[in-house]
């Protein structure tokens, strides 16, 4: 049974990979990335990592995925004319496919496999220790270091990308804060004695 998940699982991957780059249409692919995150977290319960695989369930399909598929939805996009600008691309495109095809070829035909391949692929399994205390363990004790300097740069990453699409723009009215909080009431607001049966 164990096999047979396997197997369904890492088909679905790779079909759904697949399809994720031939859709034309760009909700087909959200949905068969969903599709192919989800068969990634079944490999990941079948290898004992339940904590990544929820991890992988709840931050890439439930935030990631979905708000890929809210931006795709909402922005109004001429997907016909991104197609035609596509095809100038193409010759440049088979070309880098072709470079990596060859270094795939290479890398798999000098493989050889050990004797010792089948004893060293088992890992070591921890009794006493659950999964997510062995993984905050490992990121917060041995690797503590380049896990900091990872979120700092993802970070500034994230920051860079606000600053390089934050435009300013002078038809749309923005809120002063400072001016809101500095403005004298007997100045803004304006008391009238209106009489009954007038308007004003």
């Amino acid at each position: 049974m164990i096999t047979f998940a396997f197997y369904l699982f890492a088909i679905s991957v790779c079909t759904a990979g697949f399809m994720v780059v031939l859709s034309r249409n760009p909700v087909h692919s959200v949905l068969w990335l969903i599709l192919a995150f989800i068969a990634s977290a079944g490999l990941f319960v079948l290898q004992g990592a339940e904590f990544v695989a929820m991890l992988l369930v709840i931050v890439y399909v439930g935030a990631v995925a979905v708000l890929f598929l809210f931006v795709v939805m909402m922005l109004d996009v001429d997907f016909a004319q991104l197609r035609g600008e596509l095809a100038g691309y193409l010759p440049l495109a088979g070309l880098i496919g072709l470079v990596l095809l060859a270094l795939l070829v290479i890398a798999f035909g000098g493989w050889e496999i050990s004797n010792q391949a089948v004893d060293l692929r088992a890992a070591p399994v921890v009794v006493q220790t659950q999964n997510t205390n062995a993984i905050g363990t490992i990121l917060y004790d041995r690797y503590i270091l380049p896990f900091q300097v990872s979120g700092l740069i993802l970070l500034v990453a994230m920051i860079g990308a606000i600053t390089l699409t934050m435009r300013h723009r002078r038809d749309v009215k923005r809120q002063d804060v400072l001016e809101q909080m500095y403005r004298d009431p007997a100045k803004t607001m304006e008391l009238r004695d209106v009489k009954p049966g007038q308007g004003l």
